[in-house]
């Protein structure tokens, strides 16, 4: 009987000495999944073109637009005079304080003639030129105090943001590579080197990757309906999503892209913001 009883005693315990193993295995916390890389998203503004938008600022000939990305803030382009560029930020309630990098598209001064005026409010960010500027202005950008890198080839500028590299135009001209959980965001200045051209080489730089959207100055104006036409065509053949000309695009450019998009063409002037 003592026996039996002992037994019983034994499997008791080994049965509660289970239960208690597993009711504190479930307390335990789980081992977390590894984190997924987060692909940056971007606010695009548009500080200065020769289409209206936002009423309260001034249009000129150029353009430029702020980049805000996920660590830093960019600036392409400055558009011809630093005054207008810096009235069109106050009244955005931009500060020049926040801008972390500059990038010039190319030589032209209705891209990089408020440069100057610009690093005199600011002159902590990097700035970005391509390497076939003259050596005066890349002296004028170290004077100032700022970090200069010339461009050559692709490379990096900030988390997701990356330049084409110079692509022959003339002039030479570097356009922006925004890379989002959309697509690939690209950004020209004025498209020298074709904007077709642009969208080809962003592709090469991230292979497989779609395009969410090409946004800046085209340089179409003056060009055929036919000739506009075929880059439409290109567009979509290219598998362009969205579409946002401005500055030299031109009228009718921004006339048959908005026929040919609908709803995915983006009109775009100075204070547009784009949200990716």
């Amino acid at each position: 009987m003592k026996k039996t009883i002992f037994t019983l005693g034994i499997i008791l315990a080994i049965g509660l000495f289970y239960i208690w193993k597993q009711s504190r295995k479930s307390k335990l916390p789980e081992k977390s999944a590894p984190p997924v890389e987060k692909t940056p998203e971007f606010k695009i503004t548009i500080v200065y073109d020769n289409n209206s938008f936002d009423e309260r600022l001034k249009t000129d000939w150029g353009f430029s637009c702020l980049i805000e990305g996920p660590e830093e803030t960019t600036l392409f382009d400055t558009g011809a005079d630093a005054n207008v560029l810096l009235a069109n930020m106050e009244k955005l309630g931009v500060d020049p304080e926040i801008i972390d990098k500059v990038a010039i598209s190319h030589i032209h001064s209705d891209h990089l003639g408020g440069l100057t005026g610009f690093l005199d409010k600011n002159s902590n960010p990097t700035v970005y030129l391509p390497s076939s500027f003259p050596q005066a202005i890349k002296n004028d950008v170290k004077n100032h105090g700022a970090e200069l890198v010339e461009i050559d080839n692709p490379i990096k500028i900030g988390e997701g943001l990356y330049s084409t590299g110079e692509l022959y135009g003339p002039p030479k001209e570097q356009s922006l590579i925004a890379r989002t959980k959309k697509g690939l965001i690209v950004i020209t200045g004025c498209a020298h080197p074709g904007v077709v051209n642009i969208i080809k080489k962003a592709k090469g730089v991230f292979p497989g990757e779609n395009v969410h959207l090409v946004l800046g100055g085209f340089h179409l104006g003056g060009t055929s309906t036919s000739q506009l036409k075929e880059i439409i065509k290109d567009f979509r053949n290219l598998g362009v999503k969205k579409a946002a000309p401005c500055h030299c695009s031109g009228d009718r450019c921004r006339e048959l892209f908005k026929k040919e998009y609908g709803n995915d063409y983006i009109e775009v002037g100075v204070g547009k913001v784009i949200d990716i």
